[in-house]
């Protein structure tokens, strides 16, 4: 049988509407291949319009499970309908898409039936998690794709090939069409503000009361700032819209972070990818997390590695933009430094053309293909590993 004849199963697992949208432009490029895929998988309504069969839904799982209890057997009967499926079907290749405290399992699953598993967005063991470097040694067994550039090295450097693909969420961006933001004739009195609270419920349920209360407390200096909050989907959005303050008379947009960034002057953002379509738009901001503040102090100050958290600062090796994470017990300091910034055109303007520097050279690359690309290969190299 040529390969212009088979058809090749392929098993996907992203368990969050972020990784839903990514797996979802992959599967559009492993069609463009030409190869022939069969594909199975948990994700959600933008893996099912690409073409993937979906076993679960796993991205409606923040409005099926009301609690933590809920939540885990909502995953340990995903972790066992991957077993069930492995068993039966037996996949050319599993892919499991970030997520990884799911997603381990569902690797796990996949070496033990002797299928190859494909990691896309590697996991950022260098920020926490090191120790976990020899698990995912033992469970990545059919390639590594990381989406920030400094990955390769980190991982070779502990024994672990891995490919740097671009990053999913900039390549439909034109490099060349980055520019920074004109402060000239600014004043904060007539200032856009974007509020993106994040996509996951606990972000929700954190965030956007905490970025709301921020925003009240400008806008009763400022009586004329507007705010435009950016939901991920219309379930994000109606939640958004539920628990608003009135008094903000928020604008929304939804799955529009970069084309909200692109229109507005500042913005507040939750900690993660957002972030780095916010900087493409080259948006002054501040980032925001919340964690139990107990667990922070007991456990999460001693296991962070990285000396600063959010990805935009990451990348830029210094504290480009202010990162508050976590933020406790009060959100005063995050107000005094938007009041600054936002009194401080010049300032605006610098760390805007910093940011646009920033995001030039990971722009425009198109990961879809690339990572279509490495899996193409996988399909076609012989297991080398057992179960």
């Amino acid at each position: 049988m040529t390969d212009s004849d088979r058809t090749y199963r392929i098993f996907i697992s992203a368990a969050e509407p972020s990784g839903d949208k990514l797996c979802a432009k992959l599967i559009t490029a492993l069609k463009q291949t030409g190869y022939k895929t069969e594909i199975t998988g948990f994700g959600g309504p933008n893996m099912a319009q690409a073409g993937c069969t979906l076993l679960i839904n796993t991205t409606q799982k923040a409005a099926m499970t009301y609690n933590a209890l809920n939540h885990i057997l909502f995953f340990y009967k995903a972790v066992k309908k991957a077993q069930t499926h492995f068993a039966e079907t037996k996949p050319d290749l599993v892919i499991v898409c970030d997520s990884p405290s799911f997603n381990f399992h569902i690797a796990k699953a996949a070496k033990a039936a002797g299928i190859k598993t494909l990691f896309y967005v590697a996991p950022q063991l260098w920020a926490w998690a090191a120790w976990r470097i020899e698990k995912l040694k033992r469970l990545c067994t059919g390639g590594l794709a990381a989406i920030l550039p400094f990955e390769p090295d980190w991982f070779a450097g502990r024994g672990l090939e891995c490919q740097f693909v671009g990053n999913p969420l900039l390549e439909e961006i034109n490099a060349g069409k980055i520019a920074p933001k004109k402060y000239t004739n600014f004043s904060v009195s007539g200032a856009h503000i974007a509020l993106i609270p994040g996509s996951r419920k606990s972000e929700i349920e954190t965030l956007w009361p905490a970025m709301q209360h921020i925003a009240r407390r400008l806008k009763a200096r400022h009586p004329s700032l507007r705010f435009t909050a950016v939901a991920a989907n219309e379930q994000v959005e109606t939640a958004l819209r539920q628990n608003e303050m009135k008094i903000l008379r928020c604008n929304y947009a939804v799955d529009a972070v970069y084309d909200t960034a692109k229109n507005v002057d500042f913005a507040l953002v939750a900690s993660g990818s957002a972030t780095l379509q916010v900087a493409a738009a080259a948006c002054p901001m501040v980032i925001m997390y919340q964690s139990n503040k107990y667990l922070w102090h007991l456990v999460g100050k001693r296991i962070v590695k990285t000396k600063h958290l959010s990805l935009v600062n990451i990348l830029a090796q210094k504290e480009l933009v202010p990162e508050f994470m976590p933020y406790f017990p009060s959100v005063a300091p995050i107000v005094d430094i938007c009041e600054k910034l936002l009194n401080a055109p010049e300032k605006l303007a610098e760390t805007s053309v910093a940011l646009a520097e920033l995001a030039k050279p990971l722009a425009g690359i198109n990961t879809s293909r690339n990572i279509a690309e490495m899996i193409i290969k996988q399909l076609h190299e012989p297991e080398d590993f057992t179960a």
